[in-house]
């Protein structure tokens, strides 16, 4: 009798403790299980040959040129994910990193919280920023980065459904709350190793940290590249 009560308790707990689990997923934002199994999700390339630093753009387009001449000077190619808002308001800033050589990709379009939306809305909100983009640069836009890393399972089956592979990162330099350009540095660069994802943004602090953090990439025998190439396509 004893011991069916004690494994009544122990199941009782584990079963508290998954749906404690699958609350606290549901509630933050972060990725959920998906029908799609995931299949179009990433947080990093894990057979990578290269590093992708990843800029999240909204905002700062003077910044912006100034990482797309950092880039430059070090041979260093990146992926831009734009929101559509700040794109329509910049369309030659838009083409000038498509000119580049860097790879455009969606961040939306009002910067909204996708976790929060069922499938109709993460398509309502991800679509346009596609098709602006792709009249902007006549490119096929294949990535797409949620906003504040907030998704839910409707916002991959959205992205599915376009073709779209969700983007995430390795390592998050928090640039746009942090004004250390040495802290963005460190956590840019340690121990850094192929097929990681750098989130970015075109922060004043970040086109300070840039040339150091290219600068240790190309010398550690990295190669920065976008994420499209990391993930072999």
């Amino acid at each position: 009798m004893k011991s069916k009560l004690i494994a009544i308790v122990t199941n009782s707990v584990l079963i508290a403790v998954v749906v404690a689990v699958s609350l606290i997923g549901f509630f933050s934002g972060n990725a959920v299980a998906a029908s799609n199994e995931n299949s179009n999700l990433y947080y990093s390339a894990e057979n990578g040959s290269g590093v992708s630093l990843m800029f999240n753009v909204y905002e700062h387009t003077d910044n912006v040129y100034a990482i797309l001449d950092a880039l430059d000077e070090y041979g260093a190619k990146s992926t831009f994910f734009i929101g559509g808002s700040w794109a329509d308001d910049n369309v030659d800033c838009v083409r000038e990193i498509h000119k580049r050589g860097h790879e455009i990709a969606s961040h939306g379009y009002f910067h909204k919280d996708h976790s929060r939306m069922n499938e109709d809305a993460n398509l309502e909100e991800i679509r346009p920023s596609v098709k602006l983009l792709n009249m902007i640069c006549g490119t096929e836009i294949t990535l797409f980065a949620p906003p504040s890393g907030a998704f839910c399972e409707a916002t991959l089956n959205a992205c599915a459904s376009l073709d779209l592979s969700v983007i995430m990162w390795s390592r998050d330099t928090i640039d746009w709350r942090d004004k250390d350009a040495d802290l963005i540095y460190t956590r840019a660069t340690k121990n850094l190793k192929n097929g990681e994802f750098v989130l970015m943004h075109p922060t004043d602090c970040t086109v300070t940290a840039l040339p150091k953090i290219l600068s240790y990439i190309r010398d550690g025998g990295l190669t920065a590249v976008t994420v499209s190439h990391n993930l072999g396509e």
